[in-house]
């Protein structure tokens, strides 16, 4: 049980996060999976496994190494075939009992994680390979088109040997979006790409993504490029779904605790409800700060999560110290501490760059949210 179930900003009026869910549940779903199950010999990696995606949605399958979101993704693209379970590209079966369409056939597109470019072929010709059935004034107009989309429209005559990673990332795009595909799939766009130029690329690819309207669907590990590109977040773990839903609700309403730390560092502090208010390391904490906890949990034990950002640690006299820092990480723009508590829980602490604290500093930590904190049951 979490606190994410109900929001204490209520009075009963629709808040704005509710108001866009209605409206993107009132798109068609262009993709659907229904019990989809796949198996190798004794492992399942996907287990009937159900979730649409909307026309015009970007949804992005989260989890990490070996959960089974790479597996879904050839599935959808006609790659492999389910044991069990339908998939339906716009209402149609391309998946299921006595059905299977083969890849070519699927009003899918595909961007590889290699990109995948002929290097025989000009940038032009690249773009164009999926549409050769059509007449070449067609064909010369989509690829213009298109190249102008992604911004390379004086590269039609390059090859591709002579792009950078990005640009060859946008040919790729390009080229899968050329047929007019009823559904995207991106298999770790980002992850040949250095460091630098992902996030120009993320927002790249959303937009080139939102200017056309196709709906598409992403695989990766990276939390924040999940977070960042996505309209919804599908997480994944053990092949199941654990969560699906806007990045910022699964991020701060997870519904289990495997959500919870795989998004972001995530740090628990216990206590137990006692006439509205929890005694934990942190201080006392009244229900009213933690979404979703009432009256009818009164005596319970909980844990309550908090992330680097909730929390502050400041040096204070030993009597007023609460914890010790054990560890700390320079990102660049500021410090990440490793705080221990005199309780023995381990929290995540983050600082501005301009505020150095030593390792084995005596600290006082201290809560510095007011945003309404997710709990779970205390394990």
């Amino acid at each position: 049980m979490t606190a994410s179930q109900s929001s204490p900003l209520a009075d009963g009026q629709p808040q704005p996060t509710d108001i866009a869910e209605s409206a993107d549940e009132s798109r068609e779903a262009v993709l659907e999976l229904e019990g989809v199950t796949r198996r190798f010999g004794s492992e399942t990696a996907v287990a009937d496994l159900s979730l649409s995606v909307r026309d015009g949605e970007l949804l992005t399958l989260l989890g990490p190494s070996g959960c089974g979101k790479t597996t879904t993704l050839r599935l959808l693209a006609g790659l492999d075939e389910p044991d069990a379970g339908t998939i339906r590209v716009a209402g149609d079966p391309v998946a299921g009992e006595d059905t299977f369409v083969k890849p070519e056939s699927r009003d899918v597109g595909l961007v590889f994680q290699e990109f995948a470019l002929f290097p025989h072929l000009t940038v032009g010709e690249n773009v164009a390979f999926g549409i050769q059935d059509r007449s070449p004034d067609e064909i010369d107009q989509r690829v213009t088109e298109l190249l102008e989309l992604v911004g390379l429209g004086e590269y039609a005559d390059a090859s591709p040997e002579d792009l950078s990673g990005g640009q060859r990332q946008r040919v790729a795009l390009a080229r899968s979006l050329a047929p007019e595909p009823d559904v995207l799939l991106l298999d770790e766009p980002f992850s040949n790409l250095d460091v630098g130029l992902r996030e120009e690329m993320r927002r790249e690819v959303r937009r080139i993504i939102k200017e056309t309207g196709v709906t598409a669907v992403s695989v990766t590990h990276d939390q924040e490029e999940a977070l960042s590109i996505s309209d919804r977040v599908a997480v994944i773990d053990d092949g199941r779904v654990e969560q699906i839903g806007r990045p910022e609700v699964v991020f701060q309403q997870p519904e289990s605790r495997f959500v919870a730390e795989f998004l972001g560092q995530a740090g628990f502090v216990s206590g137990t409800l006692a006439d509205g208010s929890v005694d934990t390391p942190l201080g006392a904490l009244s229900a009213d700060r933690i979404e979703g906890l009432d009256a009818e949990y009164e005596g319970a034990e909980i844990d309550v999560l908090v992330r680097p950002d909730d929390i502050r640690a400041v040096p204070a006299d030993p009597a007023g110290t609460n914890g010790r820092i054990v560890d700390r990480q320079y990102t660049g723009p500021s410090f990440v501490y490793t705080v221990e508590l005199d309780s023995g829980a381990v929290l995540h602490c983050e600082h501005n760059h301009a505020e150095e604290l030593g390792i084995d500093k005596r600290v006082r930590v201290r809560l510095a949210t007011d945003h309404p904190l997710a709990w779970f049951p205390a394990e």
